[in-house]
């Protein structure tokens, strides 16, 4: 038998950041440059402190109305942060990534500094090693992570 993979097999070791006084702008942009659709934003200690998503930055310039270099991070980030350790086990990211509806995680070390982001891409890649997930639980995951939040509150009731 197979020990289950890490998170650290399967993730991208390469991650850019953006800085929590830095503008939406500056986020879009690195976002652009690096074809991404989620960023870690890091406080002064370059520690997590938030994420923030293509989709942040296009609802804060809708909702406040101004262009996206009059937008502070800060007012567009989700400071709720959900995030895995390299060594956890990619089960546990798939349930945390369903649990949190979330496409993408963090990486953080015990310092709390990114050093790597961990996508639905990722996981479902895993599938082509004997250890990684089966087809069956990257399913679940996309049905869990894409389930809509009518349908949330709904059995919250």
């Amino acid at each position: 038998m197979h020990a289950p993979m890490t998170v650290e097999s399967v993730m991208s070791n390469s991650v850019s950041t953006c800085h929590v006084h830095d503008t939406a702008a500056r986020a879009a942009g690195l976002m652009w440059d690096h074809d991404l659709g989620f960023l870690p934003v890091v406080g002064d200690d370059n520690r997590v402190v938030a994420t923030i998503t293509d989709r942040d930055l296009c609802m804060a310039a809708y909702t406040q109305g101004r262009p996206l270099g009059e937008i502070a991070v800060a007012s567009a980030m989700s400071s709720d942060v959900c995030y895995v350790r390299p060594a956890a086990r990619l089960e546990d990211a798939e349930q945390l990534m369903r649990e949190r509806q979330v496409h993408r995680l963090p990486v953080i070390d015990a310092e709390g500094r990114a050093v790597g982001v961990v996508s639905l891409a990722d996981l479902a890649r895993s599938c082509e090693h004997k250890a990684g997930l089966n087809a069956k639980e990257v399913v679940r995951a996309i049905v869990g992570i894409t389930r809509p939040a009518v349908e949330i509150r709904r059995a919250a009731e």
